[in-house]
C-alpha cells in the first residue's frame, strides 16, 4: 500500500508584511535639538515632489535645485511641498542638492527666530506660489437670471 503523501503549504520563513515594514512611528524626534547647517549645507523650501525620492526646493541663497532624499529618510520621513529642509550641497553639481534633514514646523518657526532662515520665508503654507496676492479673483458669484440664460 502506497503511503499517501499530504502536500502542505509553504510555512512562512519572513517576519510579517506590510504593517512590520512600516514599522512603529518613532517617537524620538519629539525632544530632538535643533540642528544649524554647517558649511556645505544650506536650508531650503519644498517647492514640489517629483516622485522616485527626489524635490525640487529653493534653497535660502536664491538658487532652486533638485533634492535627492537619501535612503535613511526615503519611506520613514515624509516631506511634502513647503517644507523646511536641511540639504548638503554638492562640490560637483550646483544645480543638486541631498536631503539631510527635514525640520518639524515648530523647529523651522525657531529657525526663523533665530535669524537663520530670512523673514520672507513662508512657513507651512504648503507651495509657495507668487501670484498669491490677487486671491479675490477666484470667486466668482452668478445671478438667477444667468443660470436661466444657460
Amino acid at each position: 500500500m502506497l503511503a499517501e503523501q499530504e502536500e502542505t503549504m509553504p510555512k512562512n520563513k519572513g517576519k510579517g508584511g506590510k504593517n512590520r515594514k512600516r514599522g512603529k512611528n518613532e517617537a524620538d524626534d519629539e525632544k530632538r535639538e535643533l540642528v544649524f547647517k554647517e558649511d556645505g549645507q544650506e536650508y531650503a523650501q519644498v517647492l514640489r515632489m517629483l516622485g522616485n525620492g527626489r524635490c525640487e526646493a529653493m534653497c535660502i541663497d536664491g538658487t532652486k535645485r533638485l533634492c535627492h532624499i537619501r535612503g535613511k529618510m526615503h519611506k520613514k520621513v515624509w516631506i511634502a511641498a513647503g517644507d523646511i529642509i536641511l540639504v548638503g550641497l554638492r562640490d560637483y553639481q550646483d544645480d543638486k542638492a541631498d536631503v539631510i534633514l527635514k525640520y518639524m514646523p515648530d523647529e523651522a518657526r525657531l529657525l526663523k527666530a533665530y535669524g537663520e532662515l530670512p523673514e520672507n520665508t513662508r512657513l507651512n503654507e504648503g507651495i509657495v506660489d507668487e501670484e498669491d496676492e490677487g486671491g479675490a479673483d477666484d470667486y466668482i458669484e452668478f445671478e438667477d437670471e444667468d443660470i436661466d440664460k444657460i
